[in-house]
């Protein structure tokens, strides 16, 4: 039976993994530093054990760690993993920016979750309301291997699928485009995006729109208008009118080269400062 371990296993992340691997074919360990993170994982029944006793055993090892202390944390514990062991990092960020131990024979594997998509066919109202994953709906995941010999990849997936369950999907991508994918994609342009999407509906109930009103309005308009935009309904389209709306304001609210926060510096910088703050 394959050796896991859980480090930081009683954080935000930590305590979903640790729940989601309850069950699974491996024979699971749990580091946790802060006596508030033992305590969280006492709810579901699991006690902690010493980095240094279960590390040197371990086969896989989930580094359940914040970003800007991912790079310190496991060049702390560097000596302790075992030969030929698998660190799965669940987020680009820190692979990405050099942050993990240059041991050459140890196993370098991402996993980050989708989180469940906006259309989907969940009908048990839990599900339906689970909107980070990893409790009742289904989710994609992305899944990179860094560094390593292929055949470790199929356990490293097994693992990411068990501890993001339900998964629906695994896609295998490399670690500069889940860089692309985060934070470029989901951070910089959509968080951004919808940021501003919450302050214009915040400004429209500021001049005077029912606050209700505004908010059944813009929730209505972004389902249907992102099921037109992402293929949900073949052969409908925008209007003419709304389609000239949107070119116009584009010109006004988005610089010109926008795109260049696809570009490698952009993501470089902006992977520095998650690791580094």
């Amino acid at each position: 039976m394959k050796k896991v371990v859980v480090l930081g296993a009683g954080g935000k992340m930590g305590y979903r993994v640790s729940a989601n691997l309850r069950g699974a074919p491996y024979e699971v360990s749990h580091v946790e530093v802060s006596e508030a993170g033992r305590n969280r994982l006492r709810e579901l029944d699991i006690t902690c054990a010493p980095a240094e006793t279960v590390l040197p055993q371990a086969d896989v090892v989930i580094l359940a760690i914040p970003d800007n202390a991912i790079g310190k944390v496991t060049h702390q514990l560097a000596d302790q993993f075992k030969r030929g062991s698998i660190l799965i990092a669940l987020d680009a960020a820190a692979p990405f920016a050099g942050e993990l131990p240059e041991r050459s024979d140890l196993t370098i594997f991402v996993a980050h979750p989708c989180h469940p998509p906006i259309f989907n066919d969940e009908t048990d109202p839990e599900a339906r309301r689970d909107y980070f994953g990893g409790l009742k709906a289904k989710q994609a995941i992305v899944c990179a291997l860094m560094r390593g010999p292929d055949e470790h990849y199929a356990l490293a997936e097994d693992v990411a699928r068990r501890m993001y369950a339900p998964v629906m999907r695994s896609h295998r991508a490399t670690v500069e485009q889940m860089a692309i994918l985060e934070p470029a994609l989901s951070e910089t342009v959509c968080a951004t995006c919808l940021t501003v999407i919450r302050e214009a509906t915040d400004e429209a109930i500021r001049r005077g729109v029912a606050a209700e009103a505004a908010r059944d309005f813009i929730l209505g308009h972004l389902n249907v208008e992102l099921a037109i935009l992402f293929d949900q309904l073949p052969g409908v389209r925008m209007s003419d009118a709304a389609n000239r709306a949107v070119e116009r304001a584009k010109k006004e609210i988005f610089a010109p080269d926008w795109k260049k926060v696809f570009e490698p510096q952009a993501i470089a910088e902006s992977i520095h400062q998650i690791t580094r703050v």
